[in-house]
């Protein structure tokens, strides 16, 4: 695991959207899933991006820890992230062991629950904070028509992680027609109501930012014609989503 070699599509040093307080972000190159709202499609080629070791990117984050104050840290998004598990795993030792907030941003799409992938993942955790869940659609038929992949493994690791008591944000991008349905929040909420780990749960509303990137790279926008969710959109699906969060 010594001097891991990652695939980095970019890096942000001051953000403030991935975890909690400012965080140094790491982009990782690579991702199984193709969501139709992705501002990131640009991240999607496996085996693309640049060679960093996980050293030198920890020295590299922990030179902006002055900005980060008590509750920033290292957030490693993606892409998907735990397609790089090796990497992450030294990422978020080093980290660690320098005192550094460990974060995760992933949907766990490729998670299975073989043995060598549930070691892998139990070394991780144990030097990981916070994971950010993201769960695109409750609805199987709906998620493989919005993101082409299955939902359960993404479901089996949100159990995984209530069982091993792996603290969670659950996040939810809205988009209308696609993940407004009221019928779909329900059964989210639900299904988030058997879990004992979620902390947070956050809307994030759809928008068209990263449009330009799919036309850069030649690839159909599926999207044409949504608009972001409108403020009672929002509301409503944060009331429903919220309702079984211990406030």
């Amino acid at each position: 695991m010594a001097n891991s070699i990652g695939k980095i599509h970019s890096v942000e040093t001051m953000g403030t959207v991935d975890g909690p307080g400012v965080r140094f972000i790491i982009f990782m190159q690579g991702c199984q899933l193709r969501c139709q709202f992705c501002h990131n499609p640009d991240t999607w080629k496996m085996g693309a991006g640049n060679d960093r070791t996980a050293k030198e990117l920890a020295e590299e984050a922990v030179r902006y820890r002055d900005f980060w104050g008590e509750t920033g840290g290292v957030t490693v998004s993606g892409g998907e992230p735990l397609l790089q598990i090796d990497f992450l795993i030294e990422l978020f030792t080093l980290l660690h062991e320098a005192g550094v907030h460990t974060t995760l941003d992933s949907c766990g799409g490729c998670f299975t629950r073989t043995d060598s992938f549930l070691g892998k993942i139990d070394q991780l955790l144990a030097v990981t904070d916070l994971i950010l869940l993201d769960i695109k659609q409750i609805v199987p038929e709906k998620h493989v028509e919005l993101t082409t992949r299955p939902l359960e493994p993404i479901l089996d690791f949100a159990r995984y992680l209530s069982d091993k008591g792996q603290l969670i944000w659950i996040r939810h991008v809205l988009v209308p027609t696609k993940t407004d349905d009221p019928a779909d929040l329900e059964a989210l909420a639900n299904f988030i109501a058997t879990l004992t780990n979620v902390e947070k749960i956050e809307v994030l509303p759809y928008h068209k930012m990263g449009i330009y990137k799919w036309k850069e790279l030649g690839y159909t926008y599926a999207l044409t014609g949504i608009e972001p969710p409108s403020a009672e959109s929002i509301t409503l699906a944060n009331r429903i989503l919220q309702k079984n969060i211990e406030k």
